[in-house]
């Protein structure tokens, strides 16, 4: 039996287990899923020598990267991996974020998003910042912690921005179960049926900072569809093991 997994440090709200499982017992695929929640990574490699394939999540998607012996290109660019596949002792990193991200927001994209204004910087704002770069989208970026010149903090977002950027993008895991009633504040009433809001949370089905966003006639998307299309990426490349 091939045996993968999920590392994180809270997995409580995780999608993926259900959806491997489903997977797995749909398509009479001989294999097994388990979340792994880690305090730290000092125990990282091992545990990843013993499966076949691992998905990474938050806090450690950066972190992980020193405890692997290879990276692809793409990971290497965006600096962050969420997929680790053992590839007969070697633990090689990808980045499959990207894909999924891609490919759930081309159906809602217009040419009227050509700015995007990116909550978080974490590993997911990496994934986001890498595709939306890559198909010419300007970018300015929210921060706790701004340190450069297109970064600000989140006291700094003012109505000038949400007019100039049509896609906003929550990277941020403030929303998420069960803390639903939580929510980053932007100036919501500035929205309108130009925006695109898209907030990579997919537990709730529909978080506070949706619900605000839409109110105010903005299109929404959460991180489902992202969460699936990535996941079945990470499958594709744990099969291609030799």
């Amino acid at each position: 039996m091939k045996k993968f997994g999920l590392i994180g440090k809270s997995l409580g709200h995780s999608f993926s287990k259900s959806f491997f499982d489903h997977k797995f017992d749909s398509e009479g695929i001989d294999a097994s899923y388990t979340n792994f929640e880690l305090p730290s990574l000092l125990d990282f490699k091992e545990l990843a020598l013993r499966c076949d394939g691992l998905n990474v999540t938050i806090p450690y998607k950066q972190e992980v990267i020193s405890y692997l012996d290879e990276v692809s290109n793409e990971a290497t660019a965006i600096g962050a991996v969420n997929t680790v596949l053992n590839d007969n002792g070697r633990l090689i990193g990808y980045n499959t974020d990207a894909f999924g991200f891609h490919q759930s927001i081309k159906p809602f994209l217009t040419n009227k998003h050509e700015r995007a204004m990116i909550l978080g910087t974490g590993g997911a704002s990496k994934a986001v910042s890498f595709v939306l770069q890559k198909i010419g989208v300007d970018i300015i970026y929210i921060s706790r912690t701004p340190n450069s010149e297109n970064q600000f903090g989140y006291d700094e977002v003012n109505e000038n921005m949400i007019d100039a950027c049509k896609l906003i993008v929550n990277c941020t895991p403030v929303g998420t179960f069960p803390n639903e009633h939580e929510f980053v504040s932007i100036p919501f009433k500035r929205l309108g049926s130009d925006h695109l809001v898209v907030d990579l949370i997919y537990n709730p089905e529909k978080t506070k900072f949706l619900e605000l966003s839409e109110q105010c006639g903005a299109t929404i998307l959460n991180g489902e569809s992202m969460l699936k299309q990535q996941a079945l990426k990470s499958f594709e490349i744990w099969s291609q093991k030799n």
